[in-house]
């Protein structure tokens, strides 16, 4: 019988069925550098302060994104919360390539007042600036001071379980695709990194 406690023993099952007991929240992160705007859908953002005078929230970004591209350079971004109805903003941000696309093409051209790209459909936002950044392989860790913010309206927010519950078949196909597609990305660039982190 495997030991529970031995980390060699944690299996891809085991695993997906630890993250299957709470539920994640969906954050639209939008940044801009000059003319040069974008925005995409992420899990991985968190609080990372109980100061209330101190706000800070960290956020990690696969680094083959248009997006991670912008937060480097501009060293700030902006994080929003969706409706749980939303799901128009999961398929603008979520599906197609910032490289290639203007996410933010037809949407309201409004800023927040440290000058990203404000999703005005949001239930709320909040201005981020870069404190610290760190290389983890296939994303980096942002850590970001928060320096303004707003409720935009009182409504549930968008979360991973309500999204794939709520996608239509052919945009969950889509979403399974991108995700294992990301999945590839990410492994080859964690290998990488640990690799070269060895070697050192």
């Amino acid at each position: 019988m495997p030991n529970p406690y031995d980390p060699q023993g944690a299996t891809p099952d085991a695993v997906s069925r630890i993250f299957d007991l709470y539920d994640t929240p969906l954050w639209l992160v939008t940044a801009c550098d000059g003319e040069r705007r974008g925005g995409l859908i992420a899990t991985s953002v968190t609080r990372a302060s109980i100061v209330d005078s101190l706000p800070r929230m960290l956020i990690v970004i696969a680094r083959h994104h248009h997006t991670w591209r912008l937060i480097q350079s501009s060293h700030r971004c902006a994080l929003h919360l969706m409706a749980a109805t939303d799901l128009e903003a999961v398929w603008r941000f979520g599906l197609p390539t910032g490289h290639e696309v203007d996410k933010l093409a037809g949407l309201d051209p409004a800023a927040t007042p440290d000058g990203n790209p404000l999703y005005g459909d949001a239930v709320a936002w909040m201005d981020g600036r870069l404190e610290f950044a760190a290389d983890i392989g296939d994303r980096s860790l942002f850590l970001l001071q928060i320096v303004g913010g707003s409720v935009l309206h009182e409504a549930p927010v968008l979360n991973l379980d309500r999204l794939m519950r709520d996608a239509p078949p052919e945009r969950r196909r889509e979403l399974d695709r991108l995700y294992a597609r990301d999945q590839r990305i990410d492994a080859a660039a964690i290998r990488s990194w640990r690799d070269s982190a060895q070697a050192d």
